[in-house]
């Protein structure tokens, strides 16, 4: 089955908001087997909407819409649907009654605008998912002599993936008359290129390649995410949960195999949670000295549910007289290899800590102390024990910020994994 995604809205084409949907929906799409060869985005004009739609249900048996769904004049997602099938719009009393019941029961007074939410183009239906005042609409046609079937979701991106995999991964898989049980299985890795990823397992995927996958298979797909490392999707296809099972095991081993210890993570994991659960599964406390990073590493540790079972509390020492007022650190010069060990022996020191991650450097864009930009030093202190690093990029500011922060917290899981 093919499946077209269509994004609207005018901000998407000016730039002004990423189009984070389409992404997300062809991923999921992928990995249930779902083809999604095109992707388009069209401005808030009902008559490049409707061309653009009709052009995608010429291509595909499936077409997703994603926005132009809200109370507002330039909403007329509904309205190109309606164009395309054919038919007019009308108000669902069912749906409208959800809708005011959405402003009641938190004591407001439904908008008159809202009303408009709860127009559907005849023929069609409301997707039985509805976690905002937008509906979701789910239409069954014919086309040119060829079953269609069109899904229209806000474009707000939790109310969207709600209706993805609540309602409509599901429906595609029924009509594609596909019973085979597809699922995936995410590595997460820090420390390599995608590039230099996709050498490392040059030889596996070469191997996946020329299996026999008549009965079911397995693939290999790699995502770039930035500062959250690069994931390695194991994609498995099978007659049955059990079969499809043994599939990602076996590969998960043979993929870690060959990448070894820059496997952080599994899934929803990221770097933070892990290291977390390193320091409780050994019964240690955490704690950090931030210098660079400016309290970016403290927060995404508190961003986990449960952190307060590991992590005693974070020191900000921008300025060097507060490193060495609070941390004992020497006086200067405070982007070293002297002051970040300093900094890492001084959080667990005043913060009670038994173990620690600490930065300091260069953020730029300009040099301090005659130190060029992207210079960083960072160090971990485990049982007492300091280990330090100098780190060099060529990013910009925000990007050494949050590439420092992921990367001592890696420095630490792996000396936690050596526990």
């Amino acid at each position: 089955m093919r499946c077209e995604v269509v994004a609207v809205g005018s901000e998407l084409l000016l730039g002004q908001i990423a189009d984070t949907n389409s992404s997300w929906i062809g991923q999921e799409l992928a990995a249930v087997g779902i083809d999604s060869h095109f992707q388009t985005k069209v401005g808030d004009n009902l008559t490049r909407m409707v061309e653009v739609i009709t052009a995608a249900l010429h291509r595909s048996d499936a077409v997703i819409t994603t926005g132009g769904l809200g109370p507002t004049q330039d909403d007329i997602t509904r309205d190109a649907i309606a164009e395309v099938l054919g038919v007019d719009l009308a108000v669902d009393d069912e749906l409208l009654a959800t809708i005011e019941g959405m402003w009641t029961s938190s004591g407001r007074t439904m908008p008159a605008n809202n009303r408009l939410q709860a127009r559907i183009p005849v023929g069609a239906s409301a997707i039985p998912v509805q976690p905002g005042t937008a509906p979701g609409i789910v239409a069954t046609f014919d086309f040119h002599g060829e079953t269609k079937v069109l899904y229209a979701v806000p474009g707000v991106p939790w109310e969207m993936q709600e209706m993805m995999t609540g309602f409509i991964i599901e429906d595609l898989m029924d009509r594609s008359g596909d019973t085979s049980i597809i699922r995936s299985r995410t590595l997460r890795t820090w420390g390599q290129s995608e590039s230099g990823l996709a050498e490392i397992l040059a030889d596996e995927i070469a191997r996946l390649d020329e299996t026999d996958s008549s009965n079911g298979g397995v693939t290999l797909a790699f995502l770039a995410s930035g500062m959250e490392g690069l994931k390695v999707r194991i994609t498995a296809k099978g007659a049955n949960e059990t079969v499809v099972t043994a599939l990602l095991d076996d590969e998960e081993a043979r993929v870690r195999d060959i990448i070894g210890p820059i496997v952080f993570g599994l899934d929803d994991q990221n770097m933070e949670s892990v290291v977390l659960d390193l320091c409780a599964s050994h019964g240690l406390t955490l704690a950090t000295a931030e210098s660079l990073t400016g309290g970016l590493i403290a927060q995404r540790l508190t961003a986990i549910s449960g952190s307060s079972k590991a992590f005693r509390g974070g020191v900000i020492t921008y300025a060097t007289d507060v490193k060495t007022a609070l941390l004992n650190a020497p006086d200067g010069p405070s982007v070293s290899e002297e002051m970040v060990e300093a900094m890492a022996r001084g959080a667990c020191a005043t913060l009670g800590a038994d173990v620690s991650v600490a930065t300091t450097g260069v953020a730029g864009p300009d040099s301090w102390e005659g130190i060029p930009p992207g210079t960083v030093w960072v160090a971990t202190c485990v049982n007492g024990e300091v280990e330090t690093h100098l780190l060099r990029y060529k990013f910009d500011r925000t990007r050494i910020r949050n590439f420092t922060t992921i990367t001592v917290l890696n420095l630490l899981r792996q000396r936690l994994e050596k526990l």
